[in-house]
């Protein structure tokens, strides 16, 4: 029932692009200088807005408290709609259900396209009462969002705004 609704609320989009260089980069752990808890639920996240500063690195502590698979990505909106066709790819073949993630799948899916790998230093993809860390440096003054790009999750406002200070 989960799969069904999931795939009513699907909205196609472009394909991926976009170079991370623009958003920032992968955090050095040394480098902290602010963690940051966030918590998603079905289909928001807690807290909606994060206030950061140019070449602040941040280590981001995500729990997923919802019963639906989130992702917690760090983009660009134009980023977040260029990824969201390699994110229906994952549902069209059954990687990413309403409240779990196939692995297995993916891992044997990614040897052919390595866009099933889902493996982003700028985002998590967590299945229900799971939990992650994400460290990320804030090296540019784009206008960034944090958003889940699971089919329809951004389309009903599953975005956190981030602020430069």
């Amino acid at each position: 029932m989960k799969k069904i609704l999931l795939l009513l609320i699907l909205i196609p989009s472009i394909s991926f692009g976009g170079t991370m260089n623009m958003i920032g980069e992968k955090g050095d752990p040394a480098e902290v200088s602010k963690v940051i808890e966030v918590k998603m639920y079905d289909n928001y996240y807690e807290p909606n807005k994060f206030e950061i500063k140019k070449n602040q690195t941040i280590k981001f502590i995500v729990y997923n408290y919802g019963e639906l698979v989130h992702e917690f990505n760090i983009a660009t909106k134009a980023m977040h709609l260029k990824h969201q066709p390699e994110m229906m790819k994952m549902v069209e073949n059954e990687i990413l259900l309403a409240d779990r993630i196939d692995r297995k799948k993916m891992k044997e899916l990614s040897k052919k396209d390595h866009s099933m790998s889902h493996s982003h230093s700028n985002s998590v993809l967590l299945e229900p009462n799971q939990s992650a860390e994400l460290i990320w440096k804030f090296n540019t003054n784009a206008n960034l969002e944090a958003a889940c790009n699971v089919p329809g999750h951004y389309e009903i406002g599953m975005i956190a705004k981030i602020n430069n200070l």
